[in-house]
């Protein structure tokens, strides 16, 4: 039996978290609440976000259309600088990553990917080791 996740956050969900929580401020800080008013705009942008979810599950389409795919932005031990500036990453954000990722030298490093939640991946480890190619499905290198 196959388990499908929904774990998956898109910027959808993130903008309707903010516009949630903006509709709750107004409305405790207000002088005259109005609670229809907030259930509606929350009833709004929840509803807004369902649809968006279900189209996206629904249609290859819109989900090749709405979301984005995750980006190499290293190849082993080449920076691919294109993918970099693309996504309006500098240099010193991917050595910060790097460090993050406790890599001591470059030849360790097997591939930097951008995934599609804004998270960077470093996938790194001994010379010897090879990436299994089911972990860059998907991935766009350009």
């Amino acid at each position: 039996m196959r388990v499908r996740s929904f774990a998956k956050i898109s910027s959808i969900d993130f903008a309707s978290t903010i516009a949630i929580g903006s509709v709750l401020a107004s409305t405790v800080l207000s002088a005259n609440p109005s609670i229809i008013k907030s259930g509606m705009a929350i009833g709004f942008i929840l509803g807004f976000q369902t649809l968006f979810s279900k189209l996206t599950l629904k249609f290859n389409w819109f989900s090749n259309l709405a979301s984005n795919s995750p980006m190499l932005l290293m190849d082993r031990e080449t920076i691919l600088y294109d993918n970099l500036y693309s996504n309006n990453l500098s240099e010193e954000d991917l050595y910060a990553k790097l460090r993050e990722a406790n890599v001591l030298q470059f030849s360790e490093v097997k591939a930097v990917i951008l995934e599609t939640t804004g998270d960077i991946t470093v996938l790194h480890g001994s010379v010897e080791k090879d990436i299994d190619d089911r972990l860059l499905k998907g991935v766009i290198s350009n």
